[in-house]
């Protein structure tokens, strides 16, 4: 049943939307347990709550109509699929060769997959954009890093998102043979591609493609099925993905029939 934009919210309703302005993201099985109803209900509810400009709905669940001060439009928060987040990160780690010369973004999935680098990997060459993840190979005893450069990022809710962006952000990368890039996104669809909100960031990104032999994106379920602003890359363009297992086979179909390999962490 839909209400008139101004009656009261039922009380079912009015839980949805208090579990997303603490979560900012929550999937509908979530929220089926939360709540003790069915699936069914829950997708409903959502329905009704997305026509009145309530929630965005997203592919398996919703999230918060607005995003929070400073907090990126469209992006995941990222406190959401923290599990996750780090076992793709580990799952990137272990594909690293020593030897290799290796570009990552900055985000949280590449700083778990930098924490997550095997102490036995020797010449390593590791270039970033993310001052987080610098810092975080400094101790590491077969790394070698180095900064892109550009001005800093201002973090906004992420304390762990402190990235470098143009100007001058793409100039080292110009003169690099990388071996591969692991990148992160916002959004992920099997047509339109791998997107992010920011301008700014997605020309480090595509920086990022261009100075590397391959590219592995690094993004968690919640991501699939989500359209951000500005293009990264195709799906063709992307040698991997690295998602999560709860991915649906369906978008990790069509995400292959469109040229993406995708690996399950």
């Amino acid at each position: 049943m839909d209400y008139p934009q101004n009656s009261p919210l039922p009380y079912r309703h009015q839980r949805i939307l208090e579990i997303l302005d603490t979560e900012r993201m929550a999937e509908v099985g979530q929220l089926s347990d939360a709540l003790g109803v069915s699936a069914v209900t829950i997708r409903s509810d959502l329905d009704s709550l997305e026509k009145r400009l309530l929630l965005r709905r997203v592919r398996g669940g919703a999230m918060a109509a607005k995003p929070a001060r400073f907090e990126r439009p469209v992006d995941v928060p990222s406190h959401s699929f923290t599990d996750e987040k780090e076992r793709i990160g580990a799952f990137a780690a272990s594909m690293v060769r020593s030897g290799e010369t290796i570009i990552l973004d900055a985000g949280t999935t590449t700083l778990a997959m930098a924490m997550a680098l095997p102490e036995h990997l020797r010449d390593v060459m590791i270039i970033t954009s993310s001052l987080d993840i610098a810092i975080a190979l400094e101790t590491h005893p077969g790394a070698s890093v180095m900064v892109t450069g550009g001005k800093l990022k201002k973090t906004g809710r992420n304390p762990h998102s402190r990235s470098l962006v143009p100007p001058f952000a793409g100039l080292l990368l110009e003169q690099l043979n990388a071996d591969c890039a692991y990148l992160c996104c916002a959004g992920i669809d099997a047509e339109r591609g791998f997107t992010n909100a920011h301008l700014e960031e997605v020309e480090v990104k595509r920086a990022m493609l261009a100075a590397s032999r391959r590219a592995v994106m690094l993004g968690d379920r919640g991501k699939i099925g989500h359209v951000a602003g500005a293009r990264i890359a195709t799906a063709r363009d992307i040698h991997t993905l690295v998602t999560d297992r709860k991915a649906t086979p369906a978008d990790i179909a069509a995400l292959e029939t469109a040229g993406t390999k995708v690996l399950l962490a």
